[in-house]
Formats: structure tokens, C-alpha cells, sequence
């Protein structure tokens, strides 16, 4: 409940208390009587009907990374036109499981995009860095050197009739919002109608993880269309629905490689409970294994963590064994697997990754979820759907 209202668990336990949530006799809350709460409410509205695209609307995507939204955009009934990316492993991973989608390796400065002029969608999930504002106008060329220029230039250059971005949750606040500031400033300065950016719960998505990430889409100016995000899925998937046979996956989690703890740091996971961190420790190995962070403020709940097979897991990092952000599995005393993390960002278990262990970690700890990457592309159709039908 802490999760689907946005608030932290010690709110949640208040309204407990208060009588404005009611779990059941088995602790577990009903979300249908719970409609008087908004966020609760929107998962059982019914969403709009999924809409397959009138014609083929093809697309291109920068730093595709390993393919998690290219994947959802595919599912959502986009033909990729080119996949633009720097790694080495990502580009192996697109190319042996998509023999025949246009991956482009190498640095994305380089690329010529006026070969895609017309397309339908540009996407891409460009890092966020702070640009110079001292004397600036905050237009198009103040980005130069960033990332984000890239990917206003392909846009700048193809003139797509819809683009979509995606972020962080931490863009919204990045430097004061000025960053953000300057995205929207260029991205209308271009000839687009910018929705407002709009943070989404993967959690409501069907993706079992509690990862948010900021999307910005804009539509070109000469076009009219009405955009409306992904409704709420009506239920939150659980890591168990990840790793074990049910809705989301036919089978349990395939094994797979993954890291493992040295001895002294699974010595101490070994004292944690499913659902547990470091405060669930004897005080005298709070203090060993935390060190210098001990006496320091913050709830360093990241430290020694432990899953819970009924929640949604923690938003992955690009390292499961990470001493700061572990994320060692319910039972057993190890870090997630390759297949474990690959399944908790909801990519398919025939989808290969390239590389070493390490590598393979870090692509699926950057990728979008692919669930969620269909929920938005199923809404971008409809909007092409829309703009079809004008023109």
C-alpha cells in the first residue's frame, strides 16, 4: 500500500492506525475496498481498448542499450528502423537476438540522421547533465557537448512526427530544474508540443520492481492528437511473480551465472530476514559491516538487503553485490542472477545478453523495463492512430 500511495511505509502504518487502510485478517489488504484512495481507484478504472496501428509506424531509438524499450515498442506494433549505440556488449546483445534490426555502433555524434527524415518516432533514453546558463539563450546549440543535444538532433534532423524520452525521476530536480528547464525550452524550440513530463510507477505497469522513470513526449507542431498515458495495470506484480511460474512468466526463472558474496559479506546477509537490511543486524555486526557509515545519518537501507518474495523488488542497480544497494535474493544468501534480473525488468527469458557477467549485469540495470516501454508505445499507436486519420 506504501507503494501504490507514493508514501513511506511509516505513513502507511499511520493510516493503519487511523482506519484509512484495513488489511484483511491475513494482513494482506484488498485493493477493492479500497477505492476511496485515488492511486487504488485508477488501477480498477477500465483503460482505453489497445489499439493496433492503422499502418506500419516505424521508428528509430539512440543509446538503445540492451533493448527494453526497443522490445516494448516492438511488442506495441513499431518497426524498428535503426538501433544507435556505443557499447560493444549491448550492440552484440540487439544484434544476436534482432539479426535484423540496423544496430549503429559507435558514438552517436557521428550519425547522420537526415536518412531517417519522416520518420514516425524518434526515442531514446539520453543520460541527464547539467548545461551552461551563464549568458545563454538556452536554445538548441547551449546543449552542445551533452547528450541530450543528440538526441535534439535527431529529432531536429527527421522531424518525427512524435518523439519520446526517458529519464530518471531525478531530472525533474536535477540542478534546481534548470536542466529540465532547457530540455523543454529546446525540445518546443524545435516545432513540438511538449506534454508535461510525467513520472510512471513501473509497479502499475506490470513490472514487478519499484522503478520510476521520467518520460517527455512531443508531438511536431503541424499535427493534431490527443495523447493519453498508460493506465494503471489492476494488480502490482511481487518478485515471487517475477522468479516463479503465474502471470507473468509460464515457468519458474530458468538458472543462469550471476556473482556471488565473499564469505565475510554473506556471513552477515546470512543474519538477515526475507524483507530485512542492516538494522535487522546484532549491533556489534551493524557496526563491522557498516563502518564509517554507522554513526552517519540517513537509513542506509540499501546496505545488507535482503528481497521479499510478496513485494516488488528494489529498483536494480547495475550490480546486485554492490555493498551500498545488495540485493540478495529472499532465500538464499547469493545476489540476484543474470535470467533473475533480466525477468524483474521483464524481458523475455529467450532474450540472450552478450558479454561478460558484469557486463550483462550493467544492461539489464540500465534498461527500461520492457513491460513498461509497451504500456507507453501502446499509447504513442493510439496517438499515431489519431494523427493518421487528420492527415
Amino acid at each position: 500500500m506504501a507503494d501504490i500511495m507514493s508514501v513511506p511505509k511509516a505513513i502507511a502504518a499511520k493510516w493503519r492506525h487511523s482506519g484509512k487502510i484495513t488489511p484483511g485478517p491475513s494482513g494482506l489488504y484488498d485493493l477493492t475496498a479500497h477505492g476511496h484512495l485515488r492511486p487504488v481507484r485508477d488501477m480498477f478504472t477500465p483503460s482505453p481498448p489497445i489499439q493496433r496501428p492503422r499502418r506500419t509506424y516505424r521508428s528509430i531509438e539512440l543509446f538503445a542499450g540492451a533493448g527494453g524499450m526497443a522490445i516494448g515498442l516492438e511488442r506495441a506494433g513499431f518497426e524498428s528502423q535503426a538501433l544507435y549505440e556505443l557499447d560493444g556488449h549491448a550492440c552484440a546483445t540487439l544484434r544476436q537476438n534482432r539479426p535484423k534490426w540496423q544496430v549503429i555502433e559507435g558514438d552517436v555524434t557521428d550519425a547522420d540522421f537526415t536518412i531517417h527524415r519522416g520518420i514516425d518516432l524518434v526515442a531514446g533514453g539520453f543520460p541527464c547533465q547539467s548545461f551552461s546558463y551563464a549568458g545563454k539563450s538556452l536554445g538548441f546549440e547551449d546543449t552542445r557537448g551533452t547528450l541530450f543535444h543528440q538526441f535534439a538532433r535527431a529529432i531536429k534532423e527527421t522531424q518525427p512526427k512524435v518523439f519520446v524520452g526517458e529519464n530518471v525521476r531525478g531530472l525533474l530536480t536535477h540542478d534546481d530544474g534548470r536542466t529540465l528547464g532547457t530540455i523543454k525550452q529546446v525540445l518546443t524550440g524545435l516545432g513540438y508540443t511538449l506534454l508535461e513530463p510525467t513520472v510512471l510507477k513501473a509497479i502499475f505497469h506490470r513490472v514487478p520492481q519499484k522503478r520510476e522513470r521520467l518520460f517527455l513526449i512531443g508531438v511536431r507542431n503541424d499535427l493534431s492528437g490527443a495523447f493519453q498515458w498508460p493506465s494503471p495495470h489492476h494488480r502490482v506484480y511481487t518478485l515471487r511473480d517475477a522468479l516463479k511460474a503465474g502471470e507473468l512468466y509460464p515457468t519458474d526463472c530458468p538458472s543462469s551465472p550471476g556473482q556471488s558474496y565473499p564469505a565475510k559479506r554473506r556471513a552477515v546477509l546470512s543474519h538477515v530476514p526475507p524483507g530485512g537490511c542492516w538494522q535487522d543486524l546484532p549491533e556489534a555486526l551493524q557496526k563491522s559491516h557498516l563502518g564509517a557509515s554507522y554513526g552517519k545519518g540517513g537509513g542506509k537501507t540499501g546496505m545488507a538487503r535482503r528481497l521479499d518474495w510478496d513485494t516488488p523488488c528494489l529498483t536494480l542497480t547495475c550490480s546486485p553485490s554492490q555493498k551500498q544497494t545488495e540485493r540478495c535474493h529472499p532465500d538464499e544468501t547469493r545476489p540476484l542472477t543474470i535470467r533473475e534480473y533480466a525477468r524483474i525488468q521483464t524481458f523475455p527469458d529467450e532474450w540472450a545478453f552478450c558479454g561478460s557477467v558484469t557486463a550483462q549485469y550493467r544492461q539489464i540495470g540500465n534498461a527500461v523495463p520492457s513491460n513498461l516501454a509497451q504500456a507507453v508505445g501502446h499509447r504513442l499507436v493510439a496517438l499515431l492512430n489519431g494523427i493518421a486519420k487528420m492527415v
